[in-house]
């Protein structure tokens, strides 16, 4: 292939992304994250049906969920390093092979053990493709303009991807059978690898095998996985319990040991100095809390759609179609007014929106309907996802330079994961309480659900807010890039055959 089949050819007094080329390299890097999100929603709505066929019980049931979530999150940072160090597009191919063959793996599953075991690698293979698609993103559309119409489309297909999870989770397990949830993810994957061989640039990294953190990698990747892992696992085991906090504190003294060590490396794997780039940390910062909460919600809401008002799956999934279009409109509009009000506003603003969605929700009746209780809240809720998702994702990546575009998309989508399982713990625990305190004073199992919903969508609403506050501290970024960028050589290499 020649050095004008780049994904990073377009002259630099022009726009990329007005070329017929870069809409459709747009096209296929939010293929990636569509696919990635989409994956770890696709399977809930199929949970009741892949627990009858191959016996899981209850407790085992969210490992089917959890699997995935705990390798994503976990080899995250390992991955977006990785991608700038060793070559983002052999990440994104190696990371969708894997991918591929593993959802291949899940759909033939006809035993409990090879499905967890085929869902941790799916998410390891995801770990790879997200950061490499991210950075493969900010590095190309560069320009002002691109660069908050490419974020936006990403933040957008990002946020509609776990309402579509729903949706065809639904279709496709009442239609033609649980194991298609991950069947629909090979033609997908063969697109994915076409398009990268067809439009992006080879590149090798920069790294020599000596200057690979070795110690580093294992650190912080040991760490992530444990913190989730235990996150996941707290419901079960109590927070209190010896498991908990000796996880707990073994995932933190991991931390601080990862941090001496990328202080004393001569090649480090994570560059701290990153987090000296504005508005960085407080977008990571405000991701975490913010998914804490819309994670927890979609969890909520499908399970009171189910087990209360008992939607069938598909009725279940074509309910968050109206949320899809309102995460869409969001992000849209908040790729129009970054350049005039910044990302704070932006972030702000959707925080408040989206907790005022939840705590509208959080009103539910345990005889309600969807057009009366679910519908008008679940799309302001969307509206307020679209804006918010939009600006997080733009202020946590403008201002760095090329060669660490990878650690900040790690970083970005690790603060995703890491909220989701922070609120998937933290509230279905709130959840489950009440709820259990209600039918020990023998009240109806479905007002017990009801209440148990309302109890925890009350505390997602409030983390809402709490992100909205984060993000009031946060430095007003229009989305730049870095004043001074570093290019990755391969890139470099692309413009100047341009």
């Amino acid at each position: 292939m020649s050095n004008a089949m780049t994904a990073s050819t377009a002259p630099p007094e022009g726009s990329f992304l007005a070329t017929g080329r870069g809409k459709i390299t747009l096209a296929l890097l939010c293929l990636v994250t569509f696919l990635d999100v989409m994956d770890g929603a696709i399977v809930n709505v199929a949970l009741p049906t892949i627990r009858t066929h191959l016996g899981f019980s209850v407790p085992n049931l969210q490992w089917v969920v959890s699997g995935y979530l705990i390798t994503y999150g976990g080899f995250l940072l390992l991955g977006g390093r990785a991608g700038d160090l060793l070559g983002r597009r052999r990440l994104l191919v190696a990371g969708t092979v894997l991918f591929a063959a593993s959802s291949l793996a899940c759909g033939l599953a006809g035993s409990q053990g090879l499905l967890v075991g085929a869902r941790l690698a799916q998410g390891f293979g995801a770990a790879m493709m997200s950061p490499a698609a991210l950075s493969i993103l900010t590095t190309s559309f560069h320009r002002g303009s691109d660069r908050h119409k490419a974020l936006g489309a990403w933040a957008g297909i990002s946020g509609m991807a776990s309402a579509a999870g729903m949706f065809f989770g639904g279709l496709l397990t009442q239609e033609f059978g649980w194991r298609w949830v991950f069947f629909v993810n090979l033609p997908l994957c063969v697109l994915v690898l076409f398009g990268a061989f067809r439009l992006l640039k080879a590149d090798h990294g920069r790294a020599s095998p000596g200057d690979f953190d070795a110690v580093g990698a294992v650190l912080v990747t040991v760490a992530m996985l444990l913190l989730i892992f235990t996150l996941v696992k707290a419901p079960d085991e109590g927070w209190r319990a010896g498991r908990t906090l000796g996880g707990l504190a073994v995932s933190a003294a991991l931390m601080v040991a990862f941090v001496v060590n990328e202080q004393r490396h001569a090649h480090p794997m994570v560059l701290l100095s990153i987090f000296r780039i504005k508005g960085l940390a407080a977008a990571d910062a405000t991701q975490v809390i913010a998914w804490a909460g819309f994670y927890s919600m979609f969890f909520f809401i499908t399970l009171y759609m189910q087990n209360v008002l008992g939607f069938s799956q598909l009725e279940s999934g074509l309910s968050y179609l109206p949320v899809s279009f309102g995460i869409g409109f969001g992000s849209t509009v908040a790729t129009k007014m970054f350049v005039r009000t910044g990302t704070r506003p932006i972030i702000v603003s959707g925080s408040l929106l989206a907790a005022g969605g939840i705590l509208w929700l959080s009103r539910i009746p345990a005889d309600g309907t969807y057009l009366g209780d679910l519908l008008a809240p679940l799309v302001v809720m969307g509206l307020g996802l679209g804006l918010l998702y939009a600006g997080v994702q733009t202020a946590a990546n403008a201002g760095v330079p090329e060669d660490q575009a990878g650690l900040a998309a790690a970083l970005i989508t690790a603060s995703f994961q890491l909220g989701s399982a922070l609120g998937l713990a933290v509230f279905t625990g709130i959840a489950t309480s009440r709820t259990n305190h209600l039918l020990a004073s023998h009240t109806s199992p479905p007002q017990a659900l009801t209440e148990g919903f309302q109890r925890g969508l009350l505390v997602s609403a409030l983390c809402l807010v709490a992100a909205g506050a984060i993000a009031l501290r946060a430095s007003n970024t229009r989305g730049e890039p870095a004043t001074t960028p570093q290019p990755h050589p391969s890139l470099e290499n692309s413009h100047n055959s341009a």
